[in-house]
């Protein structure tokens, strides 16, 4: 099996109906080609940012144009969260720290 990778999905269908938005979700969620993680979306704009793991972008295209679903960018990302960069933070203030208090002897 090929390795996934994370893709986020930019969608801005100001033609599309809402709940033509919310039918083609439940089908999305049965896809086995690649799986849909999670989408964060504007109803007042109809704009979704959808994260999805796939082998390529190549298998992505394929599901939006079977749908019939415009996007605007399919781009593969990396993932990160504040408790890491928090943490990192932390060990190089106190890395400074110490070596203020060594300058100082």
């Amino acid at each position: 099996m090929k390795a996934l990778k994370k893709f986020m999905v930019v969608h801005r269908d100001p033609g599309m109906s809402w709940d033509k938005v919310e039918e083609n979700w439940s089908k999305m969620a049965e896809i086995e080609s690649a799986t849909w993680l999670r989408t964060f979306y504007n109803v007042e704009n109809n704009t979704r940012y959808c994260l999805w793991l796939a082998p390529g972008e190549d298998v992505l295209m394929k599901i939006f144009s079977g749908f019939k679903i415009a996007w605007r960018s399919i781009l593969e990302v990396e993932e990160t969260i504040p408790d890491i960069w928090a943490r990192k933070y932390r060990d190089q203030m106190e890395a400074e720290e110490k070596e203020e208090n060594v300058r100082e002897l």
